[in-house]
């Protein structure tokens, strides 16, 4: 583990950039992005596309360690150059942003409420690539739907059993069990989860992770998350909601920095000049960089 890495990471205003998006969500992604489905034809075009908008977002000058702590890269971005260097080392290197892997492959169906991670069992070998990268930490998401207590337990009891696997590697574990913010019990679920992730950091001995959480109903509902001993940093996902509505209800939230994906991009396009685009991105980082500082 990179000391310097970590420091930044606990310890230093900024959020962590979430330019992850895999297969499912690309396409709308790139249409958000002003890029139709019928300008590319298959996957490998899509990915070049998608990787094409990374590299601007990471390239451009507003993109800095200034601002920002982390970013988290989909594995075909590791894999990739930008910048004529590997992605996560270009990140360190020339923009001081910690690289941050998402390792999951995506959601299982919905059972008692929740869609756990489907099983990835080529984990050890994505995780040794990483390490060998230049990867400081990692990221996995499932979803909680409803408050059903079997369904979240299993939930945090799979983030926390994949987070260990991680750990033993050497790699900080990014646990992401997120809450639909459309459930109709999303503060019971929230309840729920909060209990469990308690538990969770309890058992971890002198091992640390951190958590990627929706943005609660309740302000300051994960306090005692942030200020856990086990914790590196609890970082908010957008859920869906607006810029504007995440930063409001981050900032309401003390001690929580961002980790947003949507809300960092909206109102990036293909078409936007150099001097439009990187204006559009400094204003998105500017306020996001501020609501994560509360």
């Amino acid at each position: 583990m990179n000391q310097e890495q970590l420091d930044k990471v606990r310890s230093q205003d900024g959020f962590i950039a979430a330019l992850d998006q895999s297969g499912g969500s690309t396409p709308k992604a790139l249409r958000l992005y002003g890029i139709e489905e019928s300008e590319y034809s298959g996957d490998a075009e899509m990915f070049d596309k998608v990787h094409a908008m990374r590299s601007r977002i990471i390239t451009s000058p507003s993109f800095g360690g200034n601002r920002i702590l982390g970013a988290i890269l989909f594995e075909m971005t590791m894999d990739r150059e930008v910048g004529g260097k590997p992605t996560a080392q270009y990140l360190w290197e020339d923009k001081q942003v910690v690289p941050i892997l998402k390792t999951d492959k995506g959601l299982a169906d919905e059972k008692d409420g929740v869609q756990l991670m489907k099983p990835f069992p080529d984990l050890d070998a994505l995780l040794d690539r990483g390490v060998s990268k230049g990867i400081f930490g990692t990221k996995m998401r499932s979803v909680v739907k409803l408050a059903n207590a079997d369904g979240i337990k299993a939930v945090v009891d799979q983030q926390f059993e994949v987070g260990r696997q991680i750990l033993a590697k050497g790699l900080v574990p990014i646990l992401e069990p997120e809450v639909d913010i459309n459930s109709p019990e999303k503060a019971q679920a929230e309840d729920l989860l909060k209990a469990n992730l308690l538990d969770g950091l309890n058992g971890l001995g002198d091992q640390k992770v951190m958590f990627k959480l929706t943005l609660p109903d309740q302000d300051g509902f994960y306090k005692e998350c942030i200020e856990h001993p086990n914790i590196v940093r609890v970082v908010a996902l957008s859920g869906g909601y607006s810029r504007e509505d995440a930063n409001a209800k981050l900032a309401r939230n003390h001690g929580m920095v961002a980790s947003f994906s949507r809300a960092l991009t909206e109102g990036l396009t293909a078409q936007q000049s150099e001097a439009e685009f990187d204006k559009m991105l400094d204003g998105s980082i500017q306020s996001i960089f501020d609501a994560s500082r509360t």
